[in-house]
């Protein structure tokens, strides 16, 4: 290395990725100054004085030349405080007052205090992953530990302070490894047992669970469908190690932060039906991810469906085909993955007793036409099930002696059922099937084919709807543990697409 100049490897956070970024730093003499180039945003402008004060007050000298600190790439956005401490290291380096010997081999990352503490940042999960491909070591801020030992490849060190950091590049002390925090058991959601009845409805969940698919309840307020919706995650086998690892990095990156507690459970989001477009899919001046990637690998169950704003619910129409979201900006674009699961409920009419044995509808016409149309044919076409979930009176499930099924003993069945057709279709659920592996999946003979045809002309409905009730029996025959596809599988599958569209009851 050159004589005041040092190159410190760092990452900078563009959607959930975490590109590399060379902070070079040159002293020269001139009049003191600092100068930071390389596209910084205000955040990263205002960390020349946070930088100052920190190795001042660290106890270090600060150099009395013309500083000049570049951020490479240039034309790649940098953000937030996360270059300090690499800035901080930098110039040390470059002043001699550090040994660069480890420069080569380490990352580094975290906000500096005046006072010289480090201080934790978002994204770090993305980050470590990066650095453990890289074959580099990465410090990290004491709070974002349990983050970084989460990636079992990687050797990620961590650090309360800057002098600790310099301290540890001189040979002088020791800086701890990351290591991962004890898991806590798995949270106990909420039981499927403690909903009384609605066993179609119970019957729904377990096939949705199962092969992947959409799910929409449709009936009178206090029917249980938000009881059935919440408890859905329940019956869902645990996160594959791949699977938590990208929800945990949409998280990480996202303001809300990740909670290394949550590890390997099933995301389950819950917008309320007056959340923006920006809040559902992400965005804003610097993209963040939205509740639709936040659900991702998980659930996103939007009770009141047609309360939300119409451009709210057409923007999810792509991200339910292709699993992905990208947000363009004038200046920045970001994909973010959206690969979740569908749950919706909603009543069948703005009073929601339109039908109900209970209570008489006192919306006209009009009102229940207006209301149903908040709701697109293209959007309903992507939801594989439908079903409606009536009243169930007090005196039934009171006297009832029927022992309900708790949420472990259906995701069991769900487990076994998801087991058969990824060992079937190489890893890949049903609901996600198309073109010749959904062939080889079902096997169906013309008999059977013509069966559905007629069903699809006589309700119709259209292509992707017949693909989407195909799918739907592969799951229940999957469920029965048998190899083929039977006219009781595909019947039971037609019926979940019977709902008439202008009543929210079935054909």
């Amino acid at each position: 290395m050159k004589k005041g100049l040092a190159t410190v490897y760092t990452r900078a956070q563009y959607g959930i990725e975490a590109p590399l970024v060379r902070v070079e730093v040159h002293l020269s003499p001139g009049l003191p100054s600092l100068s930071l180039v390389g596209l910084p945003e205000t955040a990263v402008k205002e960390s020349k004085d946070r930088v100052r004060a920190a190795i001042l007050n660290a106890g270090f000298d600060f150099p009395q030349k013309r500083i000049t600190v570049n951020l490479s790439p240039a034309d790649l956005p940098k953000e937030g405080g996360r270059f300090d401490l690499p800035i901080a290291i930098g110039i040390l380096a470059a002043a001699g007052q550090v040994k660069p010997d480890r420069l080569a081999e380490t990352e580094f990352i975290g906000e500096l205090g005046l006072g010289g503490e480090l201080r934790a940042v978002r994204g770090v999960l993305p980050v470590a992953l990066q650095a453990a491909r890289a074959s580099r070591v990465l410090i990290v801020p004491c709070g974002n530990e349990a983050e970084a030992a989460l990636v079992k490849n990687g050797v990620a060190r961590v650090a309360a302070s800057l002098l600790q950091v310099c301290a540890w590049m001189n040979g002088l002390e020791d800086v701890p490894v990351a290591r991962a925090q004890p898991q806590p058991d798995k949270t106990s959601a909420p039981d499927l047992a403690d909903v009384k009845g609605q066993q179609q409805a119970k019957r729904a969940l377990e096939i949705a669970a199962a092969g992947g698919h959409n799910l929409l309840f449709v009936g009178p307020p206090g029917t249980g469908k938000t009881l059935l919706a919440t408890r859905f995650p329940g019956i869902l086998p645990p996160l594959s190690d791949e699977e938590a690892t990208e929800a945990a990095a949409v998280a990480s990156v996202a303001s809300i932060g990740f909670d290394p507690a949550q590890w390997k459970q099933v995301p389950f989001r819950a917008p309320h039906h007056t959340a923006s477009a920006v809040a559902m899919v992400g965005g804003g001046s610097k993209p963040k991810p939205g509740e639709i990637s936040l659900a991702h690998c998980g659930v996103l169950f939007l009770d009141e469906l047609p309360e939300f704003s119409r451009h709210v619910l057409e923007v999810l129409r792509e991200p339910l085909e292709s699993g992905t979201i990208t947000i363009s900006r004038a200046a920045h674009q970001a994909e973010y993955p959206a690969r979740f699961q569908l749950i919706a409920a909603m009543n069948p009419c703005p009073c929601g007793y339109l039908g109900d044995s209970g209570r008489a509808c006192r919306c006209s016409p009009g009102q229940i036409q207006a209301y149903r149309n908040r709701l697109s044919g293209p959007l309903l076409d992507r939801i594989d099930m439908h079903l409606e979930v009536p009243r169930t009176a007090p005196s039934e499930w009171r006297s009832s002696r029927r022992q309900e099924e708790s949420s472990a003993v259906v995701a069991q069945r769900v487990l076994a059922a998801r087991m058969r057709q990824e060992k079937r279709n190489g890893g890949i659920l049903n609901a996600r099937l198309s073109g010749e592996r959904l062939d080889a999946a079902l096997h169906l003979s013309e008999d059977l084919l013509r069966f559905v045809e007629d069903a699809v002309e006589r309700l119709r409905l259209s292509t992707r709807a017949y693909f989407r009730i195909l799918k739907v029996a592969r799951t229940i025959a999957d469920l029965a543990a048998s190899e083929s596809v039977s006219r009781a599988h595909l019947a039971e599958a037609i019926a979940y697409r019977c709902l008439d569209r202008e009543t929210g009851k079935a054909h």
